[in-house]
């Protein structure tokens, strides 16, 4: 069993983007993986863009990187790149806090212009941190993740075999227990 810490880089309280990684947390744990969730959002403004390396709050995030085996991270897609918390947060970690590590990482955006963020804006960075492995990522279209009135979603079959496969490979990358039927 690895630790994954699932890190949604989304400003958003509404956040498809975190709904998703959340739903895709159950098949994770299902698979018999420690799933920590952790919402950038939710860090204090003021210790991220003031730098606070010192913040209880940063301090407790480079934990959570330091003793993860792997890290799904997910984020929506902003001018063509991924969200400045993700940015802001990545950039008061240590130079190689993925050194080691396994990465799962997933974009949402609005249209497919996007996609390219994912390979040309967000790898790069994972890379340079360290990752020992980066499994392949995926873009999902915002229009694929459907939100219930219960803040559940459902995600489009299509999109949903394609993201059950890439877990599938990111917990394999991890060394986990067998492998779950497709979920919908």
């Amino acid at each position: 069993m690895a630790t994954v810490l699932s890190v949604s880089g989304s400003p958003s309280v509404t956040s498809r983007t975190a709904k998703l990684l959340r739903h895709l947390d159950t098949r994770l744990a299902a698979q018999g993986h420690e799933v920590i969730p952790l919402d950038v959002r939710t860090i204090p403004a003021e210790a991220l863009l003031g730098a606070d390396f010192k913040h209880p709050a940063i301090v407790e995030a480079t934990e959570l990187f330091a003793r993860a085996d792997g890290v799904v991270i997910g984020t929506p897609v902003y001018k063509a790149a991924y969200s400045g918390v993700l940015k802001a947060l990545l950039d008061l970690l240590p130079q190689y806090a993925l050194t080691g590590k396994t990465v799962l990482p997933l974009v949402t955006g609005g249209s497919t212009a996007h996609v390219l963020a994912l390979d040309y804006a967000l790898r790069p960075v994972l890379n340079s941190m360290g990752a020992a492995h980066i499994v392949q990522g995926w873009f999902t279209l915002d229009k694929d993740i459907i939100t219930g009135e219960d803040g559940g979603i459902t995600v489009a079959p299509a999109t949903a075999e394609a993201l059950t496969q890439v877990v599938d490979q990111f917990s394999a990358a991890l060394g986990s227990a067998p492998l779950l039927a497709a979920a919908g």
